[in-house]
């Protein structure tokens, strides 16, 4: 019998039992029977006796009245009537005993059944009197709880019942009898084996026949398995099902009523830690998601270890042996590799700064995981809020927002939140939104940089790049280009634009024919490198444009190259079944190894402007883009300097033996009709200089 503390439901029974008055309505009690049967055989004996006594004086009147013919008849005719009446009155007798013998056949049915019902009932049913003794206990008490009869009779119904329930069933105990009305309650009762079961107990009083209460019948269900359904529903409603930690709903509910604290108290503060773990992503993609679970169980831990709710607050100038401020903590996992820590009694900003602190001194210990040894950093972004806040999500989200630019300062440090980064995470969500809306009308546009073979100057192809053109003018690629790549929009954006520049390209060539022909290079975006169709996309649209494969390079940077090198190996093999050239963009700035180049099938190495802009300045990256050539060219692969944009760089590159260059020197990136422009001069341009080379030799 065990009661929950946190839930008891007590309802009064509207129409308590009535032992005798209900079963009188089908059979009447023994006890009204077995007096009905004592005056049934007490008539008979009386009526019997009156009736044989009339017979035998009727029968043996005075002697001379025998004599009398007439009268002698009449008696012979009373001695009849006498003797059937007799008969009869027999008869109804043993009728009416017969009765009594059926009703007693029912009732040991009925009591057979009774029996049957409680032997087997999987409900545990008692009878008490109203002194509180028990008078029945049914065979599932020992089924449930261990007891046999025999050790429930030599105990108190409250020996087993929970000592912090007693009272209370006591309570409603002495309320049955006292009104008469029937109670339902739970409460909490011990099992032989010293556990605690929850019961589910409903009471019903027992009446006598003038209607006065003489004991009660409980009936006890065994709940301990719902009970712990509905605590588990009631944890997983709360908690985070894998570090058992605070889970988000339950975040908020706390950090409401600490936003509320702060209202009614305005020297009560308190802070919000967003803790993001850095590169977890890494963990999970190389060793498996299980060993990711484990890694956040384990960073749980840790954080719960370091914000035990003894831990103390160290404050600047406490002197020695001062007591020091006790933090109050909820540690949080809102979902993902993510924590959130809210500090209650925080006095500024400074605490709130110190626990970040701990935190990363924390996590600074090698995890061993699997037999791998795993370092782990986190970001943290920290909110100090007081009087001012508003509403948890808000708190929350200003809590993230400082957690990204912690990670975007470098990652494994904390940042503070301020009203600056909260102007800046409106603004992107603002830029977000303008993004998907251009999409829809088609703002974007292709602004094509020419690349040239530096030999002549001619111009060999384009370089293919985004503008973003609105009502209130053109944007620059700096400012949405990293926003497009994060969020993904970069890939729609890219689809349109594609197409857009193919049939340029298809135009130009039409124009100016060449031999080879003009080449298109397109930039592919991170998120479009790691879409699983690729291929097959950019194949649509090759067919769909009618351009030669051959004449589409396509730019894949460094980093993206190299950060899954047997994918990446993959994914280019595709891309290259397609016809299309692979071009690697930014070299220099990477990590990649020249081994692996070979292995990818690279067509070009495009040296980043970062090395172009100082070889005539610096010795050692003159030398750095020397070896990048020579290696290159070693391999097989062609050069394409960026960022060319003075005649002493040129005629660097041109010594290296460099074969292709795009900068400002040449042009800058513009609209199709510019280029176009550009075009047919440089075409002049190069016929005039043969023309001229043709004569110096004659």
């Amino acid at each position: 019998m065990t009661y929950s503390r946190r839930k008891v439901q007590i309802k009064e029974m509207k129409n308590p039992v009535d032992f005798d008055s209900d079963i009188s309505q089908v059979l009447p009690s023994p006890n009204k029977m077995e007096g009905r049967e004592w005056w049934l055989w007490g008539l008979a004996v009386i009526v019997t006796l009156v009736l044989t006594l009339a017979i035998i004086t009727l029968t043996f009147p005075d002697g001379g009245l025998l004599n009398d013919r007439v009268y002698s008849l009449n008696l012979r005719e009373w001695a009849r009537g006498l003797t059937a009446l007799v008969l009869m009155f027999d008869v109804y007798t043993v009728y009416q005993h017969l009765q009594i013998l059926k009703m007693r056949r029912q009732i040991s049915k009925r009591d057979r059944l009774f029996l049957l019902i409680t032997e087997n009932a999987a409900d545990m049913i008692a009878v008490i009197d109203r002194q509180g003794r028990r008078l029945y206990n049914s065979p599932a008490y020992y089924k449930t709880l261990g007891y046999s009869a025999d050790e429930l009779r030599k105990t108190s119904p409250l020996d087993q019942i929970h000592p912090d329930d007693r009272d209370r069933v006591t309570r409603a105990a002495e309320q049955v009898l006292a009104s008469g009305c029937g109670k339902r309650l739970e409460y909490r009762i011990r099992h032989k084996d010293g556990s605690w079961c929850d019961l589910e107990s409903t009471a019903n009083v027992i009446r006598s026949g003038k209607g006065e209460v003489e004991g009660v019948v409980i009936v006890n269900r065994d709940i301990t398995q719902r009970k712990r359904a509905e605590e588990m529903l009631a944890h997983n409603a709360f908690y985070d099902g894998l570090t058992s930690l605070a889970n988000r709903t339950l975040l908020l509910d706390r950090l409401s009523r600490a936003i509320a604290m702060s209202r009614r108290h305005a020297a009560f503060k308190f802070g919000v830690l967003f803790i993001d773990v850095d590169g977890f992503k890494i963990v999970n993609d190389s060793l498996g998601h299980e060993a990711g679970d484990a890694l956040l169980v384990r960073i749980a831990q840790r954080l719960s270890s370091c914000l035990r709710r003894a831990d103390t607050v160290s404050r600047p100038g406490s002197r020695p042996g001062e007591q020091e401020a006790i933090i109050d903590t909820t540690l949080a996992r809102p979902g993902g590799d993510e924590f959130v820590i809210l500090a209650h009694e925080l006095h500024d900003p400074s605490d709130a700064v110190r626990i970040a602190e701990r935190l990363h001194k924390k996590l600074s210990d090698p995890f061993d995981l699997d037999s791998h040894e795993i370092v782990v950093t986190a970001s943290v972004g920290i909110v100090f809020a007081g009087s001012s806040a508003v509403e948890p999500q808000g708190v929350l989200r200003d809590a993230e927002i400082a957690m990204y630019r912690a990670k975007t300062a470098g990652k494994a440090r904390s940042q503070l939140f301020d009203e600056t980064m909260h102007m800046g995470a409106v603004e992107r969500l603002k830029l977000e939104s303008d993004l998907r809306k251009a999409v829809e009308r088609n703002e974007f546009l292709v602004y094509y940089q020419p690349i040239v073979a530096l030999s002549n100057r001619r111009i060999v192809g384009f370089e293919s790049l985004v503008r973003w053109q609105t009502s209130a003018g053109m944007v620059m690629p700096n400012d949405f280009i990293p926003l497009a790549n994060e969020t993904g929009i970069i890939v729609p954006i890219n689809r349109q634009l594609f197409s857009q520049a193919c049939q340029q390209l298809r135009c130009w060539q039409q124009m100016m024919p060449s031999d080879p022909p003009l080449f298109l290079s397109v930039n592919v975006s991170p998120k479009e490198f790691a879409q699983s169709d690729l291929a097959s996309q950019l194949k649509y649209l090759l067919e769909e444009s009618e351009i030669n494969p051959r004449c589409i390079a396509l730019e894949i940077t460094e980093t993206i190259a190299m950060a899954d090198a047997d994918r990446s190996a993959a994914v280019l093999r595709e891309l290259k079944g397609l016809g299309v050239e692979i071009d690697i963009d930014d070299f220099g700035t990477g990590y990649s190894s020249l081994s692996r180049l070979q292995s990818f099938r690279v067509d070009t190495l495009k040296v980043d402007r970062a090395f172009v802009s100082r070889i005539d300045i610096d010795r050692e990256t003159l030398e750095i883009v020397r070896t990048i050539v020579m290696l290159a060219h070693s391999l097989g692969l062609t050069v394409v300097a960026e960022g060319i944009e003075t005649e002493s760089q040129l005629d660097l590159l041109k010594k290296m033996g460099c074969e292709r260059g795009q900068g400002y020197l040449f042009s800058k990136p513009a609209d199709s009709r510019t280029i176009e422009q550009l075009l047919f001069s440089n075409r002049d341009t190069t016929v005039s200089d043969k023309q001229e080379m043709a004569s110096l030799k004659d």
